[in-house]
């Protein structure tokens, strides 16, 4: 096991690392930026380092700030977290260029699953259903197109053979970003322009490639976790469906999706995770149609920000585990080994201001009360005082709630909400209890045109 784990990232994510650590016997070293300083991760960590200004590009995206962080302090090992360099295969390579285990996937792996395009030809061999596309195109044709889509002439070739409505994404990065949809070629020459310019400067590469749009669809997501030594298994499902623009807010598991759905998906997962040789926790996600038809989205080569509710359902400390493969530590079970027991729902309660459409919501936190009791759990790095950062993600805190059934968690969910306390910023509480009490919502009936269909909302 390691001796010593430098955190590269901030908020929830780093305390709910420093904990884990702590738990194994492991010291802990948190960096910050200048405007962190006072962060609860900081507080928590048993050494600190200041690696920069808050912009991130000068700190937590900062290489061989992060890098020389972890050298003067003998860390043997980085965990990314959630973001900024959690997906970034040339931080993973630096890590092992300087003998400091990356605590994740290898570099191969983020660099295969982090581009869509590669991405989608790593699972197709698995036979793992993809969303037509630019890709589907060529093989019908048998032309020498490739999957990256180029010019306008090509987009709109490649649209009018798909057929409309089609997404135009960046081959690289997510969260949500350089997503596009289009309805017509109008639209869709000037969402080329936005998308490959967005691209361009959020990944710093400006490919994109075309995609049927699967409208009114459930997103779903499985858990997988890999060792070192070819053990692989998943963890349930997640369904993701409630997002607003293509950002998640609530999620639960396990899905409603039928038995036979759920162990269809579940084999392909599993053979597309051992095809890959993926090493470490992910999530490999899905597009479902009501008739069950299900097609590959992405994968995601990092801890979640979900991964508690799947916590809560199985029993494994995912974090720990995480730490333990990286560390080189077998899988102490098998896939029937693995057991989902009742239901558990995640809300992520952002400091946004849901009556302005979500803007963010920086400032002073003047009352801070978290919710407790049976089936509650909270991760957070807020406290009474706490300074919230216009520089960075609004997630104050993720409110999970654990039921024996779906109804008692929904119950339990709406106890946690009203309980919450946060004054001082606004908050996306108000939000999620209307979510809680939508009929759509308790009946089940949820998909990511959700937030824009739903009349209570």
């Amino acid at each position: 096991m390691f001796k010593k784990v430098l955190i590269a990232n901030r908020g929830e994510i780093a305390v709910r690392i420093i904990r884990a650590c702590r738990e194994l016997g492991v010291r802990t070293v948190a960096v910050y930026s200048d405007a962190d300083r006072d962060s609860l991760h900081v507080q928590l960590a048993d050494e600190q380092v200041c690696i920069g200004p808050h912009q991130p590009a000068r700190s937590y995206l900062n290489i061989p700030a992060v890098i020389s962080a972890a050298e003067v302090t003998n860390a043997d090992a980085i965990h990314p977290g959630a973001g900024f360099l959690a997906e970034n295969a040339q931080f993973a390579e630096a890590c092992e260029d300087c003998r400091i285990t990356f605590v994740g996937p290898t570099p191969d792996n983020i660099r295969t699953m982090g581009d869509k395009v590669d991405a989608r030809k790593a699972v197709v061999k698995s036979g793992v259903p993809l969303v037509p596309s630019s890709s589907r195109r060529r093989r019908r044709s048998r032309r020498n197109v490739q999957e990256v889509i180029e010019t306008e002439e090509e987009a709109l070739a490649i649209a009018r053979d798909i057929g409309y409505p089609v997404m135009i994404k960046a081959a690289a990065g997510g969260g949500g970003r350089g997503m596009r949809a289009a309805h017509n070629d109008v639209s869709l020459v000037a969402l080329f322009r936005t998308t490959r310019a967005e691209a361009e400067a959020a990944f710093g590469k400006a490919d994109v490639y075309i995609e049927k749009l699967i409208q009114h669809a459930k997103h779903i997501e499985f858990q997988v976790l890999a060792d070192q030594h070819g053990n692989v298994v998943h963890l349930g499902e997640r369904d993701c469906s409630i997002q607003r623009k293509h950002q998640k807010l609530v999620e639960e598991t396990p899905s409603l999706l039928d038995d036979k759905s759920r162990d269809e998906m579940a084999r392909h997962v599993l053979r597309a995770t051992r095809a890959i040789g993926y090493q470490s926790v992910g999530t490999i996600e899905f597009l479902v149609e009501d008739d069950g038809s299900h097609y590959f989205l992405e994968m995601n080569t990092r801890i979640q920000v979900e991964h508690t509710i799947t916590e809560m359902v199985t029993g494994l400390d995912l974090v720990k585990w995480q730490v333990r493969v990286a560390a080189g530590d077998k899988l102490e079970f098998d896939q029937r080994d693995i057991r989902v027991r009742g239901h558990a729902i995640e809300c992520r309660v952002n400091a946004e201001d849901p009556a302005q459409g979500f803007a963010p919501s920086p400032g002073t936190l003047t009352q801070y009360r978290v919710p407790g009791g049976p089936g509650i759990r909270v991760d957070s790095h807020a406290y009474l005082g706490y300074a919230v950062s216009p520089f960075y993600d609004s997630l104050l805190g993720k409110l999970c709630a654990y039921g024996d059934t779906r109804d008692e968690a929904i119950a339990r969910m709406r106890r946690g909400l009203d309980e919450y306390v946060v004054e001082g910023v606004h908050t996306t509480i108000p939000f999620h209890r209307r979510v809680m009490d939508d009929p759509a919502f308790v009946a089940g009936n949820v998909h990511t045109d959700f937030l824009e269909t739903s009349a209570s909302i």
